[in-house]
């Protein structure tokens, strides 16, 4: 009979104890086996401090139903009387699900955790070969593994021991049952055993001494003969040895499997033989190993086999590793591995990742390992496997600032227990934060977390994932603020000489420089000095992940020299979140934006503006520059004045093209190359036509007042009209005029010649802007004809005269300034030029294709590449423009599509009109782009036109930098260029030369 109430009051002391399902709980709790529990408030308050008390009493049930019935007793027992054990077994039924299972299987297994002598509160590997000695296959070791792994698990639950505890505890149990499978392998092969020593090096996180519950434990495996035995014969012995210890510990079996063994770490990795003797790990690390197979070493310990050999061998390995920073490649190899790989983690996956994700374990043990290999070297006490302990002796020894040691400490530790908790779960190899509300409940409760565990463990584990993030690249930088400035007394700090050699690590060049203009920024008790102490570290951060570190520090101390007394300069920097890196950015990615900033540093604003890398229209530019003219006292002070406004949006637009690039924190890379080409491209023609306007507009006022007596129009031509520009392009133009009513033809040609060669004169006067070179040699006659005629001479020569290539260089005319009406009759007279009525001729093909067959034979410079030119080589720029324009002069006067100056436009427009397949227009698009991109990048990075590859090492790598490719990449850079040129010269030679 149910006592009335008694459900309810049930019912409500099972959710003030944790259960999320108290219905099915007390069903449980009423069953025959637990009638001895049931009643007893002392389990309910022991279940209620578990993780998952539903979890934990399911796991109850199971673990008393599989006991014998002379054991069910004694269980029940000593579960109520025993708090420690009720603490232990409780605990880990909460956590482990897989435990659980096994208890189920084993179910007098719980006996393991009923006495803890003072030896079991911090056993080590003897002890767990003691708990291992009766395995004799590959069935038994797991089953006495997992009766290790219970004891382990039940301190850590229980707070005994802490998270680096655990993880050596899980080192130690790993390395008992290495030597446990080692001895099953050497037992059932004795006369293998009998032909070598074989020792077991363990790397990665078991050799460090801290190890997950459930990982790859990474070995390394070296041998020799014994005595006189032949060593091609004790290397096959050993390898078999070794492929059977891996398989005992691998394999799957009805007690599931314990963990992979992963040798890849070896040398050569996969490819590699498995196992070799110790002077062939000597001659292949002294000759061929990489700058991550040192840093591997960092954790190499002896843990099974011929302890003699381990022993040679780990005297053998570590000289190296601590010689590896003296290395020739070493800062490209730093480089390289800094950039976080992420790249294969799904993208919805990389917020739930604790290892790899931002902010996440893979930083702090990197971040420690490369200062471990700088400055251990010089500094024995670094010398530790272990990242906490190496991280407490990198604070110890200055190396670390204490504060910034003492916050990855707790971060390292917090992330390190999720980890654990979410792994022992189900005994998974996972470092995914768990999604369901269930799964994260259970683990913020694991980690103390009771209040509002989901909400809890959501705002710690952020908490510390951005300590780790924020303080990551900090950690490198800060000791060598502290090294210049001196501010605290009696705190370690880096010699002179240890900053160097870190800064050198870090992709430097000039240490010695960098330290002095650190100290430069840095030193002293001013409000500017403190506020760059806080900014340097990040920026340095940011410039040592470009192609030339030095030239970013060098330009950002020019620019805080000019604006370091200016209020707003530094609050810029410290407030605008993205203005720091934006400025760190375009400081360290070439010449050319720098030189920019540095003649007029207040541009430096532009950087902090959410809305600032936006490109302005040509009507916002040319309202600005007239009315700068407008103000100005005369031409030249009115064109300086519209060469100031150029040279700030050229900044504008490098700065928004790099940082579009580059990508930032706040903001990805633009993954469309031809976007920034099209916005480049468009940002330039507007910027160049507006101040061209400008100067019209000056040398007007200066000569004639309000009016010309001619109409006057400037038409764009080459890259300038098909609005394709670049940085280092000239403006190509044409000039036409025509006579008001009632003025002299001489007078009116006398004035447009004096307003071509004014205009051309004050845009190229040498002054701190850069100049805007006016190219009009694609005029009639060319160089020997007049530089501007009226619109009736046009008419006239195109009618008598015209060439197959004028025609097709007045496919890209477009008006670009001066007199709106007379530049559109100027287009209205060329267009059946260029667009001829039933397309061109015969005769006409013939001569295009015979005048680019002799370019490509006669301009392309003596010694150049021509696989690499982009303008004029193996399909690059010319190849596709010309390409494109001739299907124009065919089709165009059918197709209103390829009516336009614009390269990609007319591409795709005869792509849609079905003139060229698919594949072939995506072909000749992908290398038009890059072709430009490349001489874009040359000009930003030299500050000086270039139509190929740097051969300067440092240069081509920033080139790469900007094209998207990593550290240590050029080669795949080049080869990618010219696998892409040459499809696109394949496809010119069929549509082009019909070949």
């Amino acid at each position: 009979m149910t006592v009335p109430g008694r459900r309810s009051s049930t019912f409500s002391r099972l959710l003030r104890h944790g259960f999320t399902d108290p219905s099915a709980a007390g069903r449980l709790l009423d069953l025959p086996e637990l009638s001895a529990l049931r009643d007893d408030s002392v389990l309910l308050d022991a279940l209620g401090a578990t993780a998952d008390p539903d979890l934990a009493l399911r796991g109850l049930v199971r673990l008393v139903e599989a006991q014998p019935d002379e054991e069910r007793q004694t269980l029940t027992t000593t579960l109520l009387s025993a708090k420690p054990f009720r603490d232990r077994l409780l605990g880990v039924l909460g956590a482990s699900e897989a435990l659980a299972d096994h208890l189920a299987r084993h179910p007098r297994d719980w006996q393991a955790l009923v006495t803890y002598e003072a030896v079991d509160l911090n056993p080590g590997v003897a002890e767990f070969e003691r708990g291992l000695a009766e395995a004799t296959d590959a069935v038994s070791l797991r089953v006495s593994y997992r009766r290790c792994l219970l004891a382990i698990a039940a301190r850590d639950v229980c707070g005994t021991a802490d998270v680096a505890q655990t993880a050596a505890e899980l080192a130690d149990l790993a390395t008992a049952t290495l030597r446990a499978a080692l001895a099953i392998a050497r037992t059932a092969a004795p006369a293998d055993a009998a032909h070598c020593r074989l020792a077991v090096i363990a790397m990665g996180k078991c050799g460090g001494h801290e190890l997950n519950y459930v990982s790859d434990v990474d070995v390394i495996f070296v041998a020799e003969p014994v005595d006189a035995a032949e060593e091609g014969k004790a290397m096959q012995a050993a390898t078999r040895l070794a492929s059977h210890l891996m398989r005992i510990c691998s394999e799957t079996t009805v007690e599931g499997t314990i963990w992979p063994v992963d040798a890849n770490l070896r040398p050569e990795g996969r490819n590699g033989p498995l196992v070799r003797t110790l002077s062939s790990h000597l001659a292949y690390y002294q000759r061929w190993a990489k700058t991550w197979e040192f840093q591997a070493l960092l954790k190499a310990r002896a843990v099974a086999g011929d302890p003699e050999l381990g022993a040679e061998y780990i005297e053998a390995v570590s000289p190296l590793v601590w010689q590896a920073a003296e290395r020739e490649n070493f800062v490209p190899d730093v480089q390289k591995m800094r950039r976080r790989v992420v790249d294969n983690i799904p993208a919805a996956q990389v917020d739930r990742e604790l290892k790899l994700g931002p902010g996440g374990l893979r930083d702090v043990e990197f971040a420690v390992q490369l200062l471990q290999l700088v400055h251990g070297r010089g500094d024995a006490t670094l010398h530790s496997g272990k990242t906490l302990d190496a991280l407490k002796a990198l604070a110890a020894g200055g190396y670390v600032g204490r504060a910034d040691a003492a916050q990855l400490d707790e971060a390292y530790r917090f992330l390190r227990a999720m980890e654990h908790f979410i792994q022992l779960y189900r005994l998974r190899r996972t470092h995914l934060v768990p999604e369901g509300e269930a799964d994260l409940r259970r683990l913020g409760r694991a980690l103390g977390l009771r209040t509002d565990p989901v909400a809890e463990l959501n705002k710690e584990w952020k908490r510390h994932a951005s300590v780790v993030r924020r303080l990551h690249e900090k950690l490198f930088y800060r000791p060598l603020l502290d090294a210049v400035a001196q501010l605290t007394p009696g705190e370690a700090r880096l010699s002179s000489k240890a900053a160097g050699q870190r800064l050198e690590a870090l992709g430097y060049a000039d240490p010695a420089a960098a330290l002095r203009h650190l100290e430069a920024l840095a030193s002293g008790v001013t409000r500017k000095a403190a506020i760059q102490r806080t900014l340097l570290p990040v920026l340095l951060g940011w410039f040592a992940d470009s192609a030339d570190p030095d030239a970013g520090l060098l330009g950002f101390r020019k620019v805080s020299d000019a604006l370091g007394k200016t209020p707003w300069y530094l609050r810029l920097l410290r407030d605008e979140g993205a203005a720091a890196e934006n400025l760190a950015r375009v400081l360290s990615a070439g010449r050319m934006a720098p030189d920019l900033l540095l003649r007029a540093p207040e541009a430096v604003a532009i950087l902090g503006d959410p809305e600032g890398l936006k490109p302005r229209g040509r009507d916002h530019l040319e309202q600005e520059i007239l009315a700068a003219v407008g103000r100005a006292e005369g031409a030249e002070q009115a064109v300086a004045a519209a060469r100031g406004v150029r040279r700030r949006e050229l900044f504008r637009t490098a700065a928004a093209d790099l940082i579009g690039s580059y990508g930032t924190e706040d903001s990805p890379r633009e993954l469309d190359p031809g976007a920034l080409v099209d916005r480049v491209g468009l940002a330039l023609t507007d910027l160049n036509a507006a101040t061209i306007s400008g100067a019209v507009r000056a040398a007007v006022r200066e000569g004639w007042g309000d009016t010309l007596p001619t109409r006057f129009a400037v038409i764009g031509m080459g890259r300038f009209g098909g609005h394709e520009l670049g940085y280092g392009s000239d403006a190509d133009v044409l000039f036409v005029h025509e006579p008001r009513e009632g003025v002299d033809e001489q007078e009116a040609a006398r004035a447009a010649n004096q307003i071509v060669s004014e205009v051309r004169r004050l845009l190229q006067v040498p002054t701190a802007d850069p100049p805007l070179l006016i190219d009009a040699d694609l005029r009639p006659e060319g160089k020997r004809g007049p530089l501007v005629r009226t619109l009736k001479s046009y008419a006239a020569y195109y009618q008598r005269w015209s060439l197959a290539w004028e025609s097709q260089a007045l496919l890209r005319a477009e008006t670009m300034a001066g007199d709106r009406d007379l530049g559109a009759r100027f287009i209205e007279l060329i267009d059946p030029l260029r667009y001829p009525a039933e397309g061109l001729g015969e005769d006409a093909v013939r001569e295009i294709r015979r005048l680019k067959a002799r370019m490509e034979t006669e301009r392309l410079p003596r010694g150049a590449d021509p696989t690499l030119h982009a303008k004029l080589g193996r399909g690059g720029l010319s190849d596709v423009e010309w390409t494109v324009q001739l299907i124009q002069m065919r089709h165009g006067w059918a197709e209103p599509g390829l009516r336009t100056t614009r390269t990609r436009v007319a591409l795709a427009a005869a792509h849609a009109a079905g003139l060229i397949p698919t594949e072939e227009a995506e072909t000749l698009d992908e290398a038009w782009v890059l072709a430009t991109r490349v001489r874009n990048a040359v000009m930003l990075v030299r500050g000086r036109p270039g139509d190929t590859f740097p051969s300067d090492g440092r240069e081509l790598a920033a080139v790469g930098r900007y094209l998207g490719y990593g550290p240590g990449r050029v080669g795949e850079m080049v080869d990618d260029y010219r696998r892409i040129t040459r499809r696109a010269r394949a496809v010119v030679e069929d549509l082009f030369y019909g070949a």
